[in-house]
Protein backbone atom coordinates (compact mmCIF):
# COMPACT_ATOMS: atom_id res chain seq x y z
CA UNK A 1 0.00 0.00 0.00
CA UNK A 2 2.87 2.05 1.22
CA UNK A 3 4.20 1.81 -2.19
CA UNK A 4 1.46 2.85 -4.32
CA UNK A 5 0.73 5.85 -2.18
CA UNK A 6 4.06 6.80 -3.35
CA UNK A 7 3.53 6.48 -6.74
CA UNK A 8 0.69 8.29 -6.29
CA UNK A 9 1.93 11.27 -4.87
CA UNK A 10 4.94 11.06 -7.35
CA UNK A 11 2.21 10.87 -10.27
CA UNK A 12 0.08 13.81 -8.66
CA UNK A 13 3.74 16.30 -8.64
CA UNK A 14 4.67 15.45 -11.88
CA UNK A 15 1.04 16.21 -12.80
CA UNK A 16 1.63 19.66 -11.01
CA UNK A 17 4.68 20.56 -12.52
CA UNK A 18 3.87 19.86 -15.97
CA UNK A 19 0.28 21.79 -15.53
CA UNK A 20 2.13 24.60 -13.53
CA UNK A 21 4.86 25.03 -16.31
CA UNK A 22 1.93 24.85 -19.42
CA UNK A 23 0.42 27.57 -17.29
CA UNK A 24 4.01 29.91 -17.37
CA UNK A 25 4.60 29.21 -20.88
CA UNK A 26 1.14 29.02 -22.16
CA UNK A 27 -1.08 31.16 -20.05
CA UNK A 28 -3.34 31.96 -22.88
CA UNK A 29 -4.13 28.61 -23.88
CA UNK A 30 -4.75 27.05 -20.47
CA UNK A 31 -7.18 30.30 -19.60
CA UNK A 32 -9.23 29.71 -23.09
CA UNK A 33 -9.44 25.75 -21.63
CA UNK A 34 -11.13 26.54 -18.29
CA UNK A 35 -13.50 29.28 -19.64
CA UNK A 36 -11.57 32.26 -18.32
CA UNK A 37 -11.35 35.77 -19.67
CA UNK A 38 -7.87 36.41 -21.07
CA UNK A 39 -5.89 39.48 -21.48
CA UNK A 40 -2.35 40.60 -20.94
CA UNK A 41 -2.77 40.86 -17.81
CA UNK A 42 -4.68 37.65 -16.51
CA UNK A 43 -2.04 35.68 -18.71
CA UNK A 44 0.56 37.46 -16.72
CA UNK A 45 -1.02 36.75 -13.19
CA UNK A 46 -1.92 33.26 -14.23
CA UNK A 47 1.82 32.94 -15.78
CA UNK A 48 2.71 33.83 -11.96
CA UNK A 49 0.57 31.10 -10.49
CA UNK A 50 1.85 28.34 -12.55
CA UNK A 51 5.22 29.20 -11.22
CA UNK A 52 4.54 28.47 -8.30
CA UNK A 53 2.54 25.13 -8.90
CA UNK A 54 5.97 24.24 -10.64
CA UNK A 55 7.54 25.13 -7.42
CA UNK A 56 5.52 23.07 -4.79
CA UNK A 57 5.45 20.04 -7.01
CA UNK A 58 8.89 20.25 -7.61
CA UNK A 59 9.35 20.52 -4.12
CA UNK A 60 7.26 17.40 -3.29
CA UNK A 61 8.78 15.89 -6.02
CA UNK A 62 12.23 16.49 -4.53
CA UNK A 63 11.00 15.87 -0.76
CA UNK A 64 9.50 12.06 -1.61
CA UNK A 65 12.87 11.42 -2.64
CA UNK A 66 15.14 12.64 -0.43
CA UNK A 67 16.20 10.45 2.03
CA UNK A 68 14.50 11.60 4.49
CA UNK A 69 11.27 12.83 3.67
CA UNK A 70 10.03 15.84 5.48
CA UNK A 71 6.60 16.20 7.35
CA UNK A 72 6.83 19.91 7.04
CA UNK A 73 7.17 19.96 2.98
CA UNK A 74 4.48 17.50 2.61
CA UNK A 75 2.12 19.37 5.10
CA UNK A 76 2.81 22.77 3.66
CA UNK A 77 2.71 20.94 -0.48
CA UNK A 78 -0.73 19.73 0.86
CA UNK A 79 -1.66 23.56 1.63
CA UNK A 80 -1.04 24.66 -1.82
CA UNK A 81 -3.38 21.97 -3.25
CA UNK A 82 -5.99 22.60 -0.72
CA UNK A 83 -5.72 26.79 -0.59
CA UNK A 84 -5.90 25.51 -4.33
CA UNK A 85 -9.48 23.56 -4.95
CA UNK A 86 -11.03 26.76 -2.46
CA UNK A 87 -9.54 29.20 -5.25
CA UNK A 88 -10.42 27.53 -8.34
CA UNK A 89 -14.06 26.48 -6.58
CA UNK A 90 -14.71 30.08 -6.19
CA UNK A 91 -13.56 30.70 -9.47
CA UNK A 92 -16.22 28.84 -10.74
CA UNK A 93 -18.74 29.67 -8.83
CA UNK A 94 -18.69 33.24 -9.33
CA UNK A 95 -18.18 32.60 -13.04
CA UNK A 96 -14.70 33.38 -13.88
CA UNK A 97 -14.09 30.04 -14.63
CA UNK A 98 -16.23 27.12 -16.66
CA UNK A 99 -17.45 24.11 -14.98
CA UNK A 100 -14.23 22.66 -16.53
CA UNK A 101 -12.59 23.72 -13.78
CA UNK A 102 -14.28 21.90 -11.40
CA UNK A 103 -12.18 19.27 -12.41
CA UNK A 104 -8.92 21.01 -11.70
CA UNK A 105 -10.45 21.89 -8.44
CA UNK A 106 -11.61 18.33 -7.18
CA UNK A 107 -8.05 17.11 -8.41
CA UNK A 108 -6.39 19.48 -6.22
CA UNK A 109 -8.67 18.90 -2.77
CA UNK A 110 -8.08 15.09 -4.17
CA UNK A 111 -4.25 16.12 -3.64
CA UNK A 112 -3.97 18.24 -1.09
CA UNK A 113 -6.11 15.02 1.29
CA UNK A 114 -3.62 12.48 0.03
CA UNK A 115 -0.58 14.67 0.68
CA UNK A 116 -2.11 15.12 4.70
CA UNK A 117 -2.83 11.26 4.50
CA UNK A 118 0.50 10.46 3.20
CA UNK A 119 2.40 12.66 6.26
CA UNK A 120 0.48 10.19 8.63
CA UNK A 121 2.17 7.12 6.51
CA UNK A 122 5.60 8.68 7.01
CA UNK A 123 5.71 8.40 11.14
CA UNK A 124 3.71 5.25 12.19
CA UNK A 125 2.96 5.11 15.39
Amino acid sequence: MKKNLTLIVIAISVITIISGLSQVFMPSMVLKLIGAEVSPISGHLFGIVGMFMALFGSLMLHTVYSVHTSTVAVFWCAMQKLGAFVAVGIGVLSGLFSWIASGVAIFDLFSGLLFLYYIKTLNPK
